[in-house]
């Protein structure tokens, strides 16, 4: 795609409105042996869909088309078809199918498979594929399907676990597991596709040491069974490589502070090494024989998503001769490192270490909004790490606390519409990584289990006195909003620390802990079953003192709340317990359910329920009148917008 520089946007749309419509795409994913055969996510259509792009012609196509979007897809490794899932309204409960990548009819992928939660899928070259499935009755089971022949079961167990890659040879699966009964912390088991285990990694000591791996991929070179995962023995998120064949592992030389990621480059000599601190996040190279790292240069911001793609005719499984090789690597083309960047100031895009723009959608661009600052603010547990935005002007401005959902993941320096929107309106906008949140070590992320909920706010609740004292937010007009987890702690937070608040958002929140429990897909239930201890037959008081229904009746802040009537992790029943009890008191709130999951695919849904919580925060805050209109703002042309929410 290429810029569109002759699409004029409505001059009476409102910057806010263009950053969520302006056509944007996720970093390519490409086909391991045919790397100009690439896969990307766009919402060109005003729906997010999967796109097929030839790079070799330039041909981009259109491969799903859905009322409700479509994000979840992957290529074969030989790059001929698409594998994309497919359920019904966003409820994450369906099949996966398949589309050749010219395009053409989609069919099933396993006939024999019924419709299920995914629990992860793996492909390899002779066209077998590992398929996972989740369910209610099951649990977690995963299967072995060859062409031509009934799937077969090769694993089962009640706990959460899921398929994480195959070996380049097809003869080594690995998989993520909780059986110790610890969904925070899963344990690694390398498997036959028989069924039988070759070897066991579990740093958690069967659930005994709060301790989790992941599975990052194998060596994507033939004849080489080097697993790289990701471990937290150091107290943060690190790789290091696994030989399952042998036992042994070796420890990375990678001296950055913050949690540490990693891929393979296609020839499996280097690592590319995705560094997080402190809420930005940049690139480096690895050298796995030298041991040397090396800065790949990024802007400031945050690095959603990166790959390092070989050239045509290089790397696994590519043609070519080895003079041409040769000749590609004096001339630095044989591998191109990819990556999608943005701050809060600027839109994504998708560019190359190269410093070109490697997908660029047509029509109009998204405007920019305001740079993020820093706070640190002392909490009961430690210094909890703030994002701050502020409109044009003096404070102390009307603010809204943006919640991050997770728990476990953290705000950054990186381009969102929502609270762009909020700016454009005159709110200054907090976002507080709190206890819960990734990026700040393990006994971060791991230190709210048992008084979930209370202990985030907490930590929101001092930034939120900081905020006041420091003359930024007006204390009268406070607004606490956020969606998923973030909007669970909203309610939460509405009930708990009722004279903080003039105004609650929720979207697709928990609001009654022990409904949501009996009714949310499995893999949920044993996340909750970590987080309290027990499920709520066996600790009662945790989720009873957990869940926002239980202070219900304190709300006093006008409250809003959005919910998707097909949602399998936030269930709309436990919704709709907590609004009769609104009711039944005649408390101030309105309702918003829409046909879709959890969040919605389709542009123009979110901008309406973003257009419906500004609404009712302007009509419930007091001095509403002093805020800023929606007018349309004037200007030069801004950068083009490449990410999405």
């Amino acid at each position: 795609m290429t810029q569109n520089t002759d699409v004029t946007p409505d001059p009476a749309m409102p910057d806010w409105e263009k950053r969520f419509r302006a056509p944007r795409v996720s970093l390519p994913d490409w086909a391991e042996d045919a790397p100009d055969r690439s896969l990307y996510v766009s919402n060109v259509t005003g729906t997010f869909e999967l796109y097929a792009w030839d790079r070799a012609t330039g041909e981009h196509r259109q491969v799903t088309d859905r009322p409700n979007g479509t994000t979840d897809g992957v290529l074969t490794p030989d790059g001929e078809e698409i594998w994309w899932f497919s359920d019904t309204d966003g409820d994450e409960f369906g099949i996966w199918m398949r589309q050749p990548f010219e395009g053409g009819d989609d069919e099933p992928v396993v006939p024999g498979l019924e419709p299920s939660f995914p629990a992860g899928l793996a492909i390899g070259r002779d066209g077998t594929a590992v398929v996972g499935r989740s369910t209610d009755e099951d649990g977690t089971t995963i299967h072995l399907c060859r062409p031509g022949e009934e799937p077969v079961e090769i694993y089962r167990h009640r706990e959460s676990a899921g398929v994480a890659d195959l070996s380049h040879d097809g003869t080594l699966l690995v998989v993520e597991h909780t059986e110790h009964g610890d969904a925070m912390h899963s344990a690694l088991r390398v498997m036959r596709l028989d069924g039988t285990t070759v070897a066991e990694l579990d740093d958690s000591e069967g659930g005994t040491k709060e301790l989790g791996l992941t599975a990052l991929g194998f060596a994507p070179v033939a004849d080489d069974s080097r697993l790289l995962v990701a471990h937290q023995r150091s107290g943060r998120w690190e790789p290091m490589i696994w030989e399952p064949m042998t036992g042994g592992t070796t420890e990375l030389s990678i001296d950055l502070p913050g949690d540490v990621s990693a891929d393979w480059y296609p020839d499996g000599t280097a690592l590319l090494v995705s560094h997080s601190h402190q809420a930005r996040s940049d690139l480096w190279r690895y050298d796995i024989a030298s041991r040397a790292l090396t800065r790949v240069e990024t802007p400031p911001g945050s690095v959603a998503d990166a790959t390092v793609r070989p050239a045509p005719g290089a790397g696994s499984g590519g043609a070519g001769s080895a003079d041409a090789a040769a000749d590609r690597a004096r001339q630095g083309r044989e591998v191109s490192i990819e990556y999608l960047w943005s701050s809060a100031a600027q839109p994504p895009r998708v560019r190359s270490a190269a410093g070109d723009v490697v997908l660029d959608p047509p029509g109009m661009a998204a405007p920019p909004s305001v740079p993020v600052e820093d706070a640190w603010v002392e909490g009961p547990g430690g210094t909890v790490h703030a994002l701050v935005q502020k409109p044009e002007g003096e404070g102390p401005f009307p603010t809204v606390f943006d919640v991050h959902g997770g728990p476990t993941w953290h705000d950054s320096d990186a381009f969102a519409g929502q609270p762009a929107a909020w700016i454009d309106h005159g709110f200054a906008v907090v976002r507080v990584n709190y206890r819960g949140s990734t990026g700040y070590g393990r006994e971060w992320t791991d230190a709210l289990k048992h008084r979930v909920g209370l202990i985030e706010l907490e930590d929101i609740a001092a930034v939120r006195e900081w905020a006041v004292d420091s003359g930024l937010a007006d204390p009268r007009r406070l607004v606490l909003g956020g969606g998923s987890w973030g909007g669970y702690l909203t309610l939460l937070g509405l009930g708990t620390q009722p004279d903080a608040w003039a105004v609650g958002l929720a979207a697709v929140p928990v609001a009654d802990y022990v409904t949501a429990y009996h009714d949310e897909m499995e893999a949920l239930k044993s996340l909750d079953r970590t987080l309290l201890g027990g499920s709520p037959e066996e600790v009662p008081e945790r989720y009873e003192v957990s869940s926002p229904l239980t202070y219900v009746d304190d709300v006093r802040a006008p409250v809003f709340i959005s919910a998707g009537v097909n949602d399998p992790r936030c269930p709309i029943r436990q919704v709709e317990n907590y609004v009769r009890r609104l009711e039944r008191r005649g408390a101030p709130h309105e309702v918003y359910r829409y046909d879709a999951g959890h969040g919605s695919l389709v542009v123009e849904e979110r901008i309406k329920q973003l257009r419906l919580e500004i609404d009712f925060a302007l009509r419930h805050l007091p001095d509403s009148s002093r805020y800023p209109s929606q007018a349309p703002k004037t200007g030069p042309a801004p950068a083009p917008d490449h990410g999405r929410e």
